[in-house]
């Protein structure tokens, strides 16, 4: 398969259909649904919104105004050429927020990097964080495959992450789907989909360098979340390939008020994976004050 084939314009946006608002970087992908009380989803590295299916859809149906977007680089959102740090991800989605939610207070979720970019909105906003959950954040500190290495050395990195990296990504992107199985040609399909747009694996790589694999840059945000008094919630599967396990010490060690779940036996994409096992936990504390 030839990736990076199409050009993600105005006239592919009409053809793909969805909801589309413009920002200061580009147009984000985005979907808002329900009424009620809002809460906002930001996805990880590499999966775009689709990622939170089943968490979209149980939340609006518990009465909650939900919005998920697609970050830059991912899915049917804007492919800027700039550096995709936290920097610009916290923007989108300060943009976002301002757009939809307006002095509002608001739940915030991320998952894998999206943990990242919601840690760091949190430093610069605690006040407007009803609730922050983190599902296997990626930011801390850990010992990243050869590919990841590699992919931090300027040109080789550039031609490994392209040739190399991204293919070996699609063909594995539904691994860790241990419980759904069934499911695993409508991840991968919808992953896909995003890949064929030029620019994909320039975004990716560009926030592996300045994102995942600098935790100066990412542990700042988690480390505000006790001085802060924001309130945290976050779940990590024991079998997790991508963000391994250990790591979950690191965050608790940080955000001692944490409250932590383990997920034994689930891999990193449990948000999809284990919906229904997910949602448990996210109903009994969005209840809990």
């Amino acid at each position: 398969m030839k990736y990076e084939r199409y050009l993600l314009d105005q006239d592919e946006r009409e053809k793909l259909g969805g909801q589309y608002v413009i920002l200061s970087d580009g147009y984000t992908h985005y979907e808002l649904k329900g009424e009620g009380s809002p809460v906002v989803l930001v996805h990880g590295f590499s999966t775009p919104y689709y990622i939170y299916d089943k968490i979209f859809n149980s939340l609006t149906a518990m009465g909650y105004k939900v919005l998920r977007y697609d970050l830059y680089g991912r899915g049917y959102s804007d492919r800027p050429k700039k550096k995709y740090s936290l920097d610009l991800l916290v923007k989108q989605l300060e943009e976002l927020i301002e757009r939809f939610f307006s002095g509002e207070k608001f739940v915030l979720m991320g998952t894998s990097m999206g943990g990242s970019i919601v840690a760091a909105y949190a430093k610069r906003y605690p006040s407007r964080i009803e609730k922050l959950f983190l599902f296997a954040p990626a930011g801390m500190p850990f010992s990243p495959p050869i590919y990841m290495k590699l992919s931090k050395t300027p040109i080789i990195g550039d031609l490994v992450f392209k040739f190399l990296a991204t293919p070996i990504m699609v063909k594995g992107i539904s691994n860790e789907l241990f419980f759904s199985v069934n499911e695993k040609d409508y991840y991968s399909k919808e992953f896909s989909k995003s890949v064929m747009y030029k620019g994909f694996s320039r975004a990716l790589l560009s926030s592996l360098r300045n994102i995942v694999l600098k935790p100066e840059n990412t542990l700042p945000g988690f480390k505000s979340l006790d001085t802060n008094k924001v309130k945290v919630v976050a779940i990590w599967g024991t079998d997790d390939r991508t963000m391994p396990y250990y790591q979950a010490t690191t965050l608790k060690s940080i955000v001692k008020s944490i409250v932590f779940y383990e997920f034994k036996g689930s891999g990193h994409l449990f948000i999809f994976d284990e919906g229904e096992r997910t949602m448990k936990i996210i109903e009994k504390e969005l209840l809990q004050n």
